[in-house]
């Protein structure tokens, strides 16, 4: 049998997508509260993603999210990743309320925000072991988030993932 690198380049790209799940979740979070969810997204769901993403460059001070709908596209997958919004009860100040009782319910607990960037930073580092493009979206996250891609979630992000002999994700030109 012969296997060409071409032909099975998707099925590869979601196996390092399944495999940065894994490291997300296996990520040291605060106290042990393991409020992080993942997920994978292909075929339909990155259509719709970028779809949205474009009406949502319509929007004052978001044209970039056209430049990055059309980053979507051109991913195998994109890996989604975000967190449960629970006040840790470190009265840290970080969010910006002296105590956590002070936080106001629209305010995402900052810790929780850590324990985000901790799981991106493990996810992404998985995928450069197996030298595979990356890129970490806030827009296209923004947009998963309001597709409820991750149910009750909030602070999401996506990492788009792709498999070419030149990383599309980077030296993107800026739209005029």
């Amino acid at each position: 049998m012969i296997l060409n690198e071409r032909e099975c380049r998707h099925e590869e790209a979601v196996n390092v997508g399944r495999m940065m799940m894994a490291a997300a979740r296996t990520a040291p979070k605060a106290k042990g509260v393991d409020i992080v969810e993942t997920a994978l997204i292909t075929g339909e769901e990155l259509e719709l993603l970028a779809t949205k993403m474009e009406e949502t460059a319509q929007k004052p001070g978001r044209k970039f999210f056209l430049r990055d709908a059309m980053n979507v596209r051109q991913a195998e997958c994109v890996f989604l990743l975000g967190t449960k919004i629970l006040a840790m009860g470190l009265n840290c100040g970080h969010c910006g309320a002296d105590t956590c009782d002070e936080r106001g319910d629209d305010v995402p607990c900052a810790v929780n925000a850590v324990d985000v960037g901790i799981a991106i930073g493990s996810a992404c580092a998985a995928a450069a072991d197996h030298r595979v493009d990356t890129r970490v979206m806030f827009s296209a996250g923004l947009v998963a988030q309001q597709l409820n891609y991750l149910p009750d979630c909030r602070l999401v992000f996506a990492v788009l993932i792709g498999i070419s002999s030149k990383n599309a994700f980077f030296d993107r030109k800026p739209l005029n």
